[in-house]
């Protein structure tokens, strides 16, 4: 298929160039042009979002936030470039109510969308082992299938809006369950337990998961080079709270861990993992 993918940063990159791997051709546009032309061998690079979305069948964009997302689409140009009957897959991480709206812009224009974000980090999107949670017409989401086919494993949720609804769920249990394991980590190092044999003992018990073993390992290891941000946390769980309070709706769990992330984030550890709420943490009890 012809693919545009616009956005090509920690997980951008990865992820166009699978879909450069399995055959497709795509056209590529970043705001910072030198991260596109990492894949100049492999795609077509362009100087415009327009010009890379001109032609494509699905346009893919990986983007920070809705208001970027919104103004890419309407305000550089795209929406007006694509041919009428092109798919736009919003692989971005954006609020439930922003994807529901840029479906409906899109409508006007005789284009169809998906919200579609992603779980997995940069590992799944170098694997090809991502989650994807898809919100919108199931006539859409398979016309999807070739881009989904080399990224990982795509659900249809529900209407317009509901992947990010799936998204910000997933958020809310990552960064919680981030929370627990640094929380519970601490607390045996405190108490004169070795943080990495704890880990080894409650591997394949009740308490284990996905969170432990990756992000408690970096924990271990105090490796805390940016997967995901800290802040990108922080903005999920902040979404997550106000499509929470939008549908009234009380998530007091979420809001305690916004604030630790928030407080993380004035602390100085931006450029951190998301697994850095382990130095937050760390830092409230006054270990090193």
């Amino acid at each position: 298929m012809k693919l545009a993918f616009l956005g090509i940063g920690l997980m951008g990159f990865p992820m166009a160039r699978r879909l450069c791997e399995a055959g497709h051709e795509v056209h590529v546009w970043n705001r910072s042009r030198d991260k596109a032309e990492r894949l100049a061998t492999l795609a077509t690079v362009h100087d415009t979002a327009a010009a890379a979305a001109r032609e494509a069948e699905i346009v893919i964009t990986m983007l920070e936030n809705g208001e970027v997302v919104e103004q890419v689409l309407f305000g550089a140009g795209v929406a007006n470039a694509m041919k009428p009957g092109t798919v736009v897959v919003d692989m971005s991480s954006i609020k439930p109510a922003e994807a529901r709206a840029h479906a409906e812009r899109l409508g006007d224009y005789a284009i169809t969308h998906l919200d579609a974000p992603v779980s997995g980090g940069t590992i799944g999107a170098e694997q090809g082992t991502l989650a994807i949670m898809a919100g919108g017409k199931p006539s859409t989401f398979a016309r999807a299938q070739p881009v989904f086919a080399a990224l990982g494993r795509a659900t249809l949720v529900g209407p317009a809006g509901a992947g990010q609804l799936a998204k910000l769920a997933n958020q809310m249990i990552v960064g919680i369950t981030i929370g627990a394991v640094a929380e519970a980590l601490l607390l045996c190092q405190k108490g004169g337990a070795i943080p990495a044999k704890v880990k080894e003992a409650i591997t394949g018990g009740f308490a284990d998961s996905r969170i432990l073993q990756v992000h408690g390992q970096r924990m271990v290891e105090r490796d805390f080079e940016p997967r995901g941000r800290m802040t990108v946390q922080l903005k999920d769980m902040r979404n997550a709270l106000e499509t929470a309070s939008g549908l009234g709706f009380d998530a007091p769990i979420t809001g305690l861990l916004e604030q630790l992330y928030a407080d993380g984030v004035e602390h100085g550890l931006s450029n951190l993992d998301q697994a850095g709420l382990f130095v937050e943490l760390a830092r409230r009890n006054g270990m090193a």
